[in-house]
C-alpha cells in the first residue's frame, strides 16, 4: 500500500493556506471575550471550511456548510446573543486545570484513533472499497442525478437530511420564541443586559 505524497501544486498550496487561516481564526475565537466577535469569527470559520470543501471537490457539502454554518447558525447565534451579555463572564478560579486535563485526554484519544486510519486517497480504504464503491456503481442506474454526492444526500440519506433540516428548523423556532418572549415583556431583559454591559 502506497501512501499519499502531496506535491507543491497550486491546489495543495491553497489547501495549506485555508487550513492555516482556519487555525488562526480558531485561535482568535478562543482568545476573544466579545461574544459578537466570536459569532462573526465563527461565520468566517464556516466560510473558510466551505472553501476547503470546494477544494476537495465536495461542492454539495460546501454549499451546506456555507448556508447552515455561515448563514443560519450565525443568525441564530446573533438572535440568542440579544438575550445575553455582550462579553464573556469572568472565569471562575480553580476550573482551568480540570478543563485543560479534559482537553488533553480527549485530544490524545483523537490522535490515537487516527493511527489506524487509511492513507488519504487510498483506493483500498473501507469507505472506497465497500459502500463508496456501491454508490459509484449503482447511482447512475438507480437515481437520475449526475452528482453522486447529491444523490447520496437527497436519496440514499434522505431521512438523515430531513432530520438535519428538522434540527435547524427547531433551533430557529426556539430562538424566535425566546426573542418573542423577551419583547412580550417590553424588552426589559434585553435592556437590563445592555445597562449591565454599559456599567461594566
Amino acid at each position: 500500500m502506497t501512501g499519499y505524497a502531496p506535491s507543491l501544486s497550486p491546489v495543495f498550496l491553497i489547501d495549506l493556506a485555508l487550513l492555516t487561516m482556519l487555525m488562526l481564526v480558531a485561535i482568535a475565537m478562543l482568545r476573544s471575550r466579545h461574544l459578537f466577535a466570536v459569532v462573526m469569527l465563527s461565520g468566517i470559520y464556516s466560510l473558510l471550511s466551505a472553501a476547503f470543501f470546494v477544494s476537495l471537490d465536495a461542492v454539495d457539502v460546501a454549499f451546506t456548510e456555507a448556508a447552515v454554518g455561515a448563514g443560519i447558525s450565525t443568525v441564530l447565534m446573533l438572535g440568542g446573543m440579544l438575550l445575553t451579555a455582550r462579553r464573556e463572564k469572568p472565569k471562575r478560579p480553580g476550573r482551568a486545570p480540570v478543563a485543560l486535563a479534559a482537553v488533553i485526554v480527549v485530544g490524545a484519544a483523537l490522535f490515537y484513533a487516527t493511527i489506524d486510519m487509511p492513507a488519504f486517497g487510498d483506493a483500498s480504504a473501507p469507505a472506497n472499497a465497500d459502500v463508496g464503491q456501491q454508490y459509484v456503481e449503482r447511482t447512475a442506474s438507480e437515481i437520475p442525478m449526475p452528482n453522486i454526492v447529491t444523490a447520496v444526500l437527497a436519496s440514499y440519506r434522505g431521512f438523515d437530511t430531513m432530520g438535519e433540516t428538522m434540527v435547524i428548523f427547531t433551533a430557529g423556532v426556539a430562538v424566535m420564541l425566546l426573542l418573542g418572549a423577551g419583547s412580550a415583556r417590553g424588552g426589559r431583559d434585553v435592556s437590563d443586559v445592555e445597562n449591565k454591559d454599559e456599567e461594566a
